[in-house]
């Protein structure tokens, strides 16, 4: 075959070719939806990547506990006084029974009575221990507690002053083993039951001292705090 017709045919096939390269992919764009470059790019580098997981909020338990308590429990949550402006709080079955928020908190023993057998409040007060003759007005209260109860105390500012023998005497047939190491702004928190036993495992009574070597707020001591939850009777 002579140089030029070969010359010829080449050029034939090349725009042959072309034009057919052409086509297809016109045929192709006109086959795939129009998508945004971008996101063409991303969905190439999602290709492969483990799908992110998101944990679900954890839900608030009673009492503001780390772990709920079981359906036959009560939750309690016992919380000092810390400084002048943190007041104590007695929390059960998720009710505020004494609080600054419920307007019934004050400086010295602050006790709540409880049904045991019904869950229902009885009784909520506080006894100031600074100043007045408040500690044989208290043992009468908790003396007067009925069967069956559930008592919970905590200090805020002073619960020691003007604490009486008799009221000492009273907290301690409760079970309290750190009522006679009460002192001037001492942190006390405890739970105490009335004709019944608690387990023995459950959380009951705490203290912290007043020091100034150590104390978190000038001249008190932190906050302390007990919580648990407390077996429902059998029925």
């Amino acid at each position: 075959m002579r140089p030029g017709v070969a010359g010829a045919l080449r050029a034939l096939l090349f725009i042959f070719s072309s034009t057919c390269a052409w086509y297809s992919g016109y045929l192709l764009a006109e086959l795939i939806p129009d998508v945004h470059l971008s996101s063409a790019v991303y969905t190439i580098q999602s290709i492969g990547e483990r799908p992110i997981l998101k944990a679900p909020a954890p839900k608030r338990q009673k009492c503001d506990h780390w772990s709920p308590c079981s359906p036959n429990t009560y939750a309690y949550r016992l919380l000092s006084g810390g400084g002048k402006n943190k007041f104590a709080k007695i929390c059960f079955e998720d009710e505020l029974l004494i609080g600054e928020k419920t307007g019934n908190v004050g400086s010295g023993i602050n006790i709540a009575i409880v049904n045991y057998v019904t869950g229902k409040v009885i009784a909520t007060r506080y006894f100031a221990m600074h100043e007045g003759e408040n500690s044989g007005p208290m043992t009468e209260f908790i003396q007067g507690a009925p069967e069956k109860s559930l008592l919970f105390m905590v200090t805020h500012d002073d619960g020691s002053s003007r604490l009486k023998e008799n009221a000492k005497k009273a907290i301690e047939a409760l079970g309290s083993k750190e009522i006679r190491n009460m002192r001037f702004r001492s942190s006390w928190v405890f739970l105490a039951a009335k004709g019944f036993k608690l387990p023995a495992g459950i959380q009951r009574e705490k203290i912290n001292h007043s020091d100034n070597a150590k104390n978190r707020y000038s001249g008190w001591p932190a906050e302390i705090q007990i919580e648990g939850c407390v077996p429902k009777e059998s029925s």
